[in-house]
């Protein structure tokens, strides 16, 4: 499916019959606040909801199994219910969501992209699923109001730049499983009390 451009509708019924969200699809539709993902939908473009201004919470359900890179990026979510069907959180999927206040990752989730979660200055809670083995580069830089993150004990890899500017970080436990913390991964994470 792929929304007619220029449209103000604040919000919009996918037919049951879709089962493909294009990129580009809902790109900077900033008047859409509600946008039901059917079951019958299986994948998620590319920058499918860029720029959805208004559009504060989503439901990704169990049927999607492929989530395009930026497909949420710079939109107003608050809320945001992922299903079990996806393995990763792609690079820039959540980027620039300044209104987003709380994440959960489900165990289904392996890996975090790069910039997942970059800017969301909001975040106060990430809880990550015990799948979770990598988290990317940038994947929660300057996420300035996010307290505390705990790393399951399958995580291998942190990501250079990963928390960098998450300065209310006050504490972290490194499990043993992790054997690569990439680059400045928590520079600027100046309330740090106990690593």
């Amino acid at each position: 499916i792929c929304y007619p451009a220029g449209k103000t509708d604040v919000s919009y019924t996918i037919p049951d019959s879709v089962t493909s969200i294009s990129n580009y699809a809902f790109w900077n539709c900033t008047s859409l606040t509600s946008i039901p993902i059917p079951d019958s939908v299986k994948s998620i473009g590319n920058y499918a909801f860029h720029g959805c201004s208004s559009l504060e919470s989503i439901r990704i359900p169990d049927s999607v199994t492929s989530l395009g890179k930026s497909a949420f990026e710079g939109s107003g979510l608050k809320q945001i219910e992922i299903g079990t069907g996806i393995t990763s959180i792609p690079d820039g999927a959540f980027r620039l969501c300044g209104s987003l206040t709380s994440i959960t990752i489900p165990d289904n989730i392996t890996s975090i992209g790069n910039s997942a979660f970059e800017f969301c200055i909001k975040l106060g809670s990430a809880k990550l699923g015990k799948g979770v083995d990598r988290i990317g580069d940038c994947a929660f830089m300057e996420c300035s109001m996010l307290p505390e993150i705990f790393f399951p004990d399958g995580l291998t890899r942190i990501g250079a730049l990963a928390f960098e500017g998450c300065s209310n970080l006050s504490s972290i436990k490194i499990p043993y499983s992790v054997t690569t913390i990439g680059e400045s991964a928590f520079d600027g994470c100046s309330g740090f009390t106990s690593i």
